[in-house]
């Protein structure tokens, strides 16, 4: 079958990597894409936000099945796009409704949802630039470190973790007030801080059941030992070598299970992934936040860890069928380590050459934000590129791609040196 996939990250690249090994997918196209898919795939250059022309191009590609890699389309509702529309209700859509992409699209909703269905989570409220003194108010009933976070879709950077009450305060006001997150901080969920470990928690349902993918843990900070401003992610981990039965048991049993009934019982069509954001707090399972995709780079130590054949799993989804399908993992270790622009997460340059890329020996080359520039590779993001390796546990994995990581150059490139520095 001919598919569509859409996104240009690291996860988009690693999902066609994996697509593409199926023998359902005869063709697979990839919007907007960049440089790593181009060399695998089709690119097309369309918006995954722009519905009028996906519809169009899918119409006349034939296209039978549409994967979503960002959160954005999911958010705007393509899902309910193509089920609203005669001309594309017979295309599954691998990813939620809109109401259901609401868990991501809105922090206030997500734990409104978690709360309803008696989902472990933290205390929290939330507030408008019209209550931000009560806001305040709030942050004095709390100990710190301050867990403040932008309502809306921040790209991954809308959540500030502050030492200082003053200093809580004065970004309420920034974020509320004077508009620091734009639209997403135009409400602000204030919460309170759980001290663990985190560890992510990824489900794909169809939903009526669900497979639980491999976990993973993955680095935000830009900063060694976990220091400086939160970013996308700078490597991932998995699977989470402290994630025992006895927790993982817990995990399915008082969130997972609960969130797919809580799905049910809300009428929220759900045929996608839920990344669950999980704190481990002594050995008791936390939900920090949903998001209605895959994580990044999460999805690139992910998906090279599953056996099974990815498209047929989709199929699986969107036939609700996914109770009969076995699901196999490679037992092996994967990690990931992400090369960024100097600069990232603040101001940075593109169109760096990339070299090297053809020196890379047993390691995966996912590109995150690159593009092609005639027969040159260019960065063409924050995120560049990301190095995942197979291990017999995390730490040969990581040595890896450290090893082929120094194969690689561009102007101003950065990496974290540390990624697994706290699980060793």
């Amino acid at each position: 079958m001919t598919i569509l996939l859409l996104g240009s990250g690291g996860r988009e690249h690693a999902f066609a990597w994996k697509m593409i090994q199926s023998p359902l997918c005869e063709k697979l196209f990839v919007a907007p894409g960049n440089a790593g898919t181009a060399a695998i795939a089709t690119n097309v250059a369309m918006s995954p936000t722009d519905f009028d022309a996906i519809k169009t191009f899918v119409i006349q590609e034939n296209v039978k099945m549409v994967v979503v890699g960002p959160e954005d389309p999911l958010v705007k509702g393509i899902y309910d796009y193509f089920k609203n529309d005669e001309s594309l209700q017979h295309i599954p859509v691998i990813g939620p409704s809109k109401l259901g992409a609401q868990l991501e699209g809105s922090k206030e909703f997500a734990k409104e949802f978690l709360i309803k269905h008696n989902i472990p989570t933290a205390a929290y409220d939330s507030f408008t630039a019209e209550t931000v003194e009560n806001g305040c108010a709030f942050l004095e009933t709390l100990q710190p470190p301050y867990v403040l976070k932008a309502d809306g879709l921040a790209a991954g950077k809308g959540v500030l973790i502050i030492q200082d009450l003053e200093e809580a305060k004065t970004e309420l006001r920034n974020m509320l007030v004077h508009e620091k997150f734009g639209a997403a901080s135009s409400k602000v969920v204030i919460e309170e801080f759980l001290d663990g470990i985190e560890l992510s928690c990824f489900v794909l349902t169809d939903g009526k059941s669900y497979k639980i993918l491999p976990t993973a843990k993955d680095y935000k900070r830009i900063g060694e030992g976990d220091t400086g401003l939160n970013t996308g992610g700078m490597g991932a981990v998995s699977p989470v070598p402290y994630v025992d039965a006895v927790l993982m048991e817990k995990i399915e049993t008082r969130i997972v299970k609960p969130t797919i009934e809580g799905f049910q019982k809300d009428g929220i069509e759900y045929k996608g992934f839920v990344f669950i954001g999980l704190i481990n707090v002594k050995n008791e399972p936390i939900v920090i936040e949903y998001n209605v995709r895959m994580g990044d780079p999460e999805t690139e130590v992910v998906v090279p860890r599953l056996k099974s054949d990815l498209v047929e799993l989709f199929q699986a989804v969107a036939d609700q069928k996914l109770d009969t399908f076995e699901l196999e993992v490679d037992s092996r270790s994967a990690t990931t380590i992400m090369v960024v622009s100097g600069g990232y997460p603040e101001d940075f340059e593109k169109g760096k050459v990339i070299t090297g890329l053809e020196n890379i020996t047993d390691s995966i080359v996912f590109h995150a934000g690159t593009k092609l520039d005639g027969d040159n590779v260019v960065s063409n993001g924050g995120r560049v590129l990301t190095v995942t390796s197979y291990g017999d546990d995390f730490q040969q994995a990581i040595k890896k791609s450290y090893q082929n990581i120094d194969k690689l150059n561009f102007d101003k490139m950065y990496f974290r040196k540390d990624i697994g520095f706290d699980l060793l």
